[in-house]
């Protein structure tokens, strides 16, 4: 006994028992449909698709009226097309807004990694600059060590004169100088470990960018656009 022998009654329990266990989806019926004129015949029967109206989209599922609304209601078929239409445009636009939230996030990375950035230049050209006058101390401090020491006059008068230039004394501004260096130091080293940090969030947010943007239809079609040219190059070679 063949398949093609099987009563109707029965090729139609065994489509309400594949659509009432999910493994019949819309699908599969519609693949059905154009197998044969009987399978086609029977994938039209209104309580398959009002079963998967029920188990595609359960909170937009309409309760059961009665028989002179139901005659005036469209098929249970197209009715599953327009939501599932609805359901789609639905989808696009969540896709739409996950694609802008992570954009915004890649976006506010950048900016705060622009940020670090400044930030640790100009701690840096502080540093510099306090680097610069701790070396010019250091020359005032070992000046005036040097004038309590016999030298040539012409040495000497130098050493005199740049030691009466600095009207603060050495020794305070020693101190004041290395904390500062030591407190840029401990900024620079901060904005350093944000900035790791930062930057290892932009590549998360990146990657997320790209799983937000990708689409098979679509890149599976740009990449049918782009290697078309070439394929046409080989042949006419």
């Amino acid at each position: 006994m063949s398949a093609s022998d099987l009563p109707d009654e029965l090729w139609a329990r065994v489509l309400e028992l594949g659509a009432a266990s999910s493994t019949l989806g819309f699908r599969e019926l519609c693949c059905l449909a154009i197998a044969s004129r009987r399978l086609g015949r029977l994938s039209l029967h209104p309580d398959l698709w009002s079963a998967l109206i029920s188990r595609d989209f359960p909170s937009q599922s309409q309760p059961s009226t009665s028989s002179t609304s139901q005659q005036q209601q469209p098929h249970p078929k197209s009715l599953y097309k327009t939501k599932f239409e609805r359901h789609k445009v639905r989808m696009a636009e969540a896709r739409r807004r996950a694609v802008f939230e992570a954009e915004a996030r890649v976006l506010a990375c950048r900016r705060r990694l622009a940020e670090l950035e400044e930030s640790m230049r100009a701690e840096g050209e502080r540093m510099k600059a306090a680097a610069q006058e701790l070396e010019n101390l250091e020359r005032v401090r070992r000046a005036s060590v040097a004038l309590n020491v016999w030298q040539p006059q012409v040495v000497h008068g130098r050493q005199k004169q740049l030691v009466q230039q600095c009207t603060v004394p050495v020794d305070s501004l020693l101190s004041d100088l290395n904390m500062e260096l030591k407190v840029c130091k401990q900024q620079i080293a901060t904005y350093k470990n944000s900035y790791n940090k930062e930057k290892h969030k932009l590549n998360e947010y990146e990657e997320a960018l790209k799983r937000a943007k990708y689409h098979p239809l679509q890149d599976s079609h740009m990449s049918g656009i782009i290697n078309e040219p070439r394929a046409k190059r080989k042949k006419l070679k």
